[in-house]
């Protein structure tokens, strides 16, 4: 496969994860934190850094908009849960382990 193919097919994949992430609102990022170690947050940094590579500014916000599909603060009021204890607790352990 050639470069051009590989980062094309690379870029639907991230899009499509992207959308995926934006349909499933019910998946709290303290969720995805605890079973894969890495949320929107995460992918959202990542992508700033990629940019930043590239001397591209994106501040956090930008980025953050680039997942979510709309500003932060709008998801997190509409879609965010207070974490429980269990969540919690999971979060915590996880944290010691990295």
């Amino acid at each position: 496969m050639d470069e051009e193919t590989r980062t094309k097919l690379e870029a639907a994949a991230f899009r499509r994860l992207v959308n995926h992430l934006r349909e499933r609102t019910d998946v709290q990022n303290i969720d995805m934190m605890n079973l894969a170690g890495f949320c929107r947050n995460c992918l959202s940094r990542w992508y700033q850094e990629e940019a930043a590579k590239d001397d591209i500014e994106l501040s956090k916000d930008e980025s953050r908009e680039i997942v979510y599909g709309m500003p932060y603060e709008e998801w997190r009021d509409r879609y965010q849960l207070e974490a429980t204890a269990e969540q919690k607790e999971a979060f915590s352990k996880a944290q010691k382990g990295h």
